[in-house]
């Protein structure tokens, strides 16, 4: 498996596999999968996207194919500069467990210690997702905030816990 940052040429890949995020997994993104797909020009949208400073996407490839994904954002205003938030981290259900939510997230916390600006790396995960949470921890992420009810969805509500890994 390679871990790799993405590129404008990925932008059709990340855009087939982010469209799938949405329809597996709906209580785990902001975004819901019918936003996605009336999107005019998602793919011009991601390519820009994966080209812009400070926005790190990076993907788990099983040979050519794009099997997992995650970003690393650099927060740009000046007083907030010193955060990053990492968001949009998802595996295809078939290779979940061999490794690449652990190596996406890797990627993400080594390029984020290179940027000498970043103190902390926030991220939100669904309160009821276990197996997202334990990678976290693993990670050196905790916990310092819950929000109930943080998402509706189709009448369910899903709360969310605030994470965070302080890097200096």
């Amino acid at each position: 498996m390679e871990i790799r940052l993405l590129t404008p040429t990925d932008a059709q890949d990340y855009w087939e596999l982010r469209l799938e995020a949405l329809k597996q997994n709906p209580e785990a993104f902001l975004t819901s999968y019918e936003e996605a797909a009336k999107r005019e020009t998602p793919i011009d949208q991601v390519a820009r996207n994966l080209s812009t400073a400070g926005n790190y996407t990076f993907g788990a490839f099983d040979g050519q194919k794009i099997i997992g994904m995650g970003t690393l954002l650099h927060e740009s205003s000046v007083k907030i500069q010193h955060k990053a938030n990492i968001f949009a981290v998802y595996v295809t259900p078939e290779k979940q467990g061999l490794g690449a939510g652990t190596g996406l997230l890797t990627a993400a916390i080594e390029k984020a210690k290179t940027i000498e600006a970043i103190e902390k790396i926030n991220l939100t995960v669904n309160a009821s997702n276990e197996k997202a949470k334990k990678l976290y921890t693993k990670l050196g992420f905790q916990t310092f905030g819950y929000e109930e009810k943080a998402l509706k969805i189709n009448n369910t509500y899903y709360d969310e816990e605030y994470m965070v890994l302080h890097i200096k």
